[in-house]
């Protein structure tokens, strides 16, 4: 067998190869072997009909697929090997020539992993949003505790307030004509959550336990429904029951309860110091994405687009993965939102292109800079892969298998290309853009639903999901900072369609 190798613009690669007659016969031979049991030829019983006579019939040519398949997956890995190719699509092939006894010939285009150029990665200098520990995010934190130490009591001996969660039954009607999704039996709300439409909940505040009212209420113009948009509707309720949530004081008492530590003092402390180490490393992995980032601008690169359809591909995944973790299924995202497969792709693409370029370049500088991780660096790796999976570090490797050690040692041969962009790098503090004018933002008109409770949808207000920005607001505790190299997409909520 012999191959030659040419390159080819766009990072294309082309081979082209020569199989020796003698070797393509015997590939024709096991062809044979593995088809003819399922070749009908008549006089002759299925499997025992001779090669001659089944060419005969069908024509040699009946055996090239099979034979072609049998010679072509050594024969490309062999060249692959030999030229340090790396593919990132799939090859087109061209036969050349093709029949028994005579060399088999043809030729084959992919694309491959590009040439990276790199700019300037040493001693950069970027803006980060880094975050600073405030006396708000150490409240927002012991209040989310004070949250969870609650407990909730059933209310009989006075009416709804604003706060109270409420069982109802509820029958909306417009023009005295129910509607799909206006009615609802033990539905839960809870009255200020502007869960409902405009006006719903605050006419249900004074509401007596076992009470019916009408309320009068209007879909807003920009409801999801198309046939509800700006009408008056009523809907009658009835209160099934009502409860109210009451919250511990912040004394030693809850401290105990909640920690492990006995004082309120020691509690509060003890807070102060885990969002101080959360900012931290947020901190520190805004400035390595900052820094990635901006390598990543310098350098250049020719993608091929095989690489970005394929990270746009998985992303779409990662989504549908996620959407499963809350029960909403694609194919009823796609259905209620409007969008394609191939809509999300292209949506996906610019962020697709972007972790393509961080990943070349990192493995660019790693190869330009000779970084290989040592034992220590693999086991510290692992180490921490161990406690953020809970297990102990012995019990975890032993259960890896080659492929996630590799990965492991990806990760941290990533992480010296990270401390070598940090060092005698600057990071200054990035600004954020102050709006002109505060405006109410806009709730969205696409529909969002699950089977669940189609009967208890109309009354409910689209509300726009929360966005998880790398900066947490003032009031909150600092959630956990991500590598810019591999962004999460945002995630779907689960709601009914009325929410």
């Amino acid at each position: 067998m012999s191959h030659t190798y040419e390159k080819l613009s766009g990072n294309k690669a082309k081979l082209t190869f020569t199989i020796p007659a003698e070797q393509f016969d015997e590939a024709m031979t096991k062809a044979f072997l593995k088809l003819r049991k399922r070749i009908n030829v008549p006089g002759f019983r299925k499997g025992k009909a001779p090669r001659k006579m089944i060419e005969t019939l069908y024509g040699e040519s009946v055996f090239y697929d099979d034979a072609f398949e049998i010679i072509f997956p050594d024969a490309y890995r062999a060249a692959v090997e030999e030229y340090d190719l790396k593919p990132v699509d799939q090859p087109q092939i061209d036969l050349d020539e093709i029949g028994a006894g005579q060399d088999l010939k043809f030729h084959l285009e992919v694309y491959v992993r590009p040439d990276v150029t790199l700019g300037d990665y040493k001693g950069l200098t970027v803006e980060a949003e880094l975050q600073k520990l405030t006396d708000e995010m150490v409240d927002a934190r012991i209040e989310e505790d004070r949250k969870k130490a609650s407990r909730t009591i059933d209310v009989e001996d006075r009416p709804v307030q604003e706060g109270d969660t409420v069982n109802l039954d509820y029958a909306g009607s417009v023009d005295g004509v129910a509607f799909a999704g206006g009615t609802a039996k033990g539905q839960t709300l809870t009255i200020g959550s502007h869960q409902f439409i405009p006006g719903f909940e605050e006419q249900m505040v004074g509401m007596q336990l076992g009470e019916e009212k009408d309320l009068n209420v209007k879909f807003p113009d920009e409801y999801h429904a198309e046939e509800l948009k700006g009408k008056d509707a009523v809907f009658h309720v009835k209160v099934n029951g009502i409860q109210m949530t009451e919250v511990p004081e912040l004394d030693d008492d809850f401290a105990a309860d909640i920690s492990d530590f006995n004082t309120f003092k020691e509690y509060k402390e003890g807070i102060v110091k885990e969002l101080t180490d959360r900012i931290a490393k947020n901190n520190e992995i805004a400035t390595e994405n900052a820094l990635v980032e901006k390598a990543a601008e310098n350098a250049q690169i020719d993608i091929p687009e095989a690489m970005i359809d394929d990270q746009a591909t998985y992303m779409v995944r990662e989504m549908a993965m996620r959407m499963s973790y809350q029960g909403l299924r694609m194919e009823d995202y796609l259905k209620y939102t409007g969008q394609t497969v191939d809509g999300l792709k292209q949506m996906y693409k610019p962020e697709a292109e972007k972790r393509v370029r961080i990943e070349l370049v990192i493995e660019a500088i790693r190869n330009a800079e000779k970084l290989e991780p040592t034992e220590e660096d693999i086991e510290k790796a692992i180490a921490e892969q161990a406690e953020q999976v809970g297990q102990e570090v012995e019990t975890f490797k032993k259960n890896l298998t080659d492929e996630q050690k590799n990965y492991l040692k990806d990760n941290a041969a990533i992480r010296l290309v990270l401390d070598l962009l940090k060092k005698d790098a600057k990071v200054e503090e990035k600004k954020a853009e102050e709006p002109a004018e505060k405006k109410p933002a806009k709730k969205p008109a696409a529909k969002k639903t699950t089977k669940k409770a189609e009967t208890a949808e109309a009354p409910a207000e689209e509300k726009p999901a929360k966005k998880t920005t790398k900066k947490a607001a003032a009031a909150e505790a600092p959630a956990e900072e991500k590598p810019a190299k591999k962004p999460a997409a945002k995630k779907t909520a689960k709601k009914t369609e009325a929410e």
